[in-house]
């Protein structure tokens, strides 16, 4: 008799730029004011990524981070799934610059946008292809660089965002726990209330776009509101309900980062006391995809998880959409550090995986230039 598949995270990382923009600095920027941020969204302060940095390379620090933890070598990966609504292009997909960074040459890899909820979508369908038999090691990472899409004279969105990357690894496991239960959600005539209107299909990149302002996230601050805190609650109560558990045996609630009165609202709801809630978006703001797997990262590197927790994550965001997990910790804490040699041997191996894939780059520009002359050679020799 085949027994019973589990989606464990065995793995976690993040990975925040250095760089803080104060609520002090945008009203330098904007018409605002560190007073009226704080009380309207509980943000501080936010991360934004410098001119070198794009959603892979920060995917990248933080798929190492997790792997690392998990003492997992790249090679083990089968998949790998990148949830973002800023990728480095839209094709080819952020998650195959991560595979190819990383060295993982038996992984699959795409990318899952999502909105804000991508994270959770992600975990989701990762848990699945686990539980399935499909695979056994599955990274799923969200990853943003919102800075790049903000329009920075509109205070009613540049206020909210910053950048970053959190990843968590799932493996197969034959011991009970890990991913429970999720739900997800979508009400596509909430679209316009969210969204990126430039350099799609529908208004492609053009002269009239950019000065038409249409490459910069546009939201309709009032209805999302409104929205979140109807969902979040709702859903969280779903993913609750198919786990077969109870409020009550929820020990830690990892809600997306957002707005403190949103995460209010839906611990209100639940019946919550703020002090199963985790809250980190005063100093990051809302990173989207981030925001979850950035939040999970702290909670353990804050002791506010042990082995047999119940968690519950959920998240909102454009589509409209929204997703909710119930997550069983099974994993020991804290971590064991790997000894110095594994380090170095990581270190050696993704220097290894970044010379292959320049010399496959070199590779296939010889063989092009190599055809190229051969069809000149016997082009000359036929005339």
């Amino acid at each position: 008799m085949t027994s019973k598949r589990y989606a464990q995270i065995v793995g976690w990382g993040k990975y925040v730029p250095t760089q803080v923009l104060t609520n002090d600095d945008l009203a330098k920027m904007v018409d605002t004011s560190d007073d009226w941020i704080r009380a309207r969204t509980g943000i501080v302060e936010r991360r934004i990524a410098d001119p070198r940095e794009t959603t892979s390379t920060m995917s990248i620090k933080a798929a190492r981070a997790a792997l690392q933890v998990a003492d997992v070598a790249p090679e083990r990966l089968d998949l790998i799934i990148v949830t973002t609504a800023t990728p480095d292009y839209l094709f080819p997909a952020t998650a195959c610059l991560v595979q190819d960074a990383l060295g993982a040459r038996r992984a699959g890899a795409f990318d899952l946008l999502a909105g804000c909820s991508g994270f959770v979508y992600g975990l989701g369908v990762g848990s699945q292809l686990i539980i399935s038999g499909a695979y056994e090691n599955v990274l799923v990472i969200g990853a943003e660089t919102l800075s790049r899409i903000m329009d920075w004279t509109d205070r009613n969105t540049c206020v909210l965002f910053g950048d970053g990357a959190g990843a968590l690894l799932l493996q197969a496991s034959d011991a009970p726990g890990g991913v429970l239960s999720f739900t997800l959600g979508a009400d596509g005539s909430g679209g316009d209330l969210l969204m990126l209107p430039g350099g799609g299909s529908r208004h492609p990149a053009s002269a009239e776009t950019v000065a038409q302002k249409l490459h910069y996230a546009r939201m309709n601050g009032r209805e999302v509101f409104r929205f979140a805190t109807r969902i979040m609650g709702q859903a969280a109560k779903e993913a609750i309900q198919a786990a077969e558990l109870k409020i009550d045996d929820v020990d830690l609630f990892i809600p997306h980062q957002a707005n403190i009165r949103i995460i209010q609202s839906a611990a209100k709801h639940l019946g919550l006391p703020m002090d199963k809630v985790f809250v980190n978006l005063d100093r990051y703001g809302n990173t989207s995809c981030a925001s979850i797997p950035i939040a999970f990262c702290e909670a353990i590197e804050e002791e506010r998880i042990k082995p047999g927790d119940h968690l519950v994550l959920v998240s909102f965001g454009a589509g409209l959409t929204w997703a909710s997990a119930v997550v069983q910790w099974h994993v020991p804490l804290p971590a064991p550090r790997l000894p110095g040699w594994k380090r170095l041997l990581r270190r050696v191996r993704y220097c290894w995986a970044r010379l292959v894939s320049r010399l496959r780059r070199t590779y296939r520009k010889f063989s092009s230039w190599w055809g190229k002359a051969v069809g000149r050679i016997r082009g000359n020799n036929n005339g």
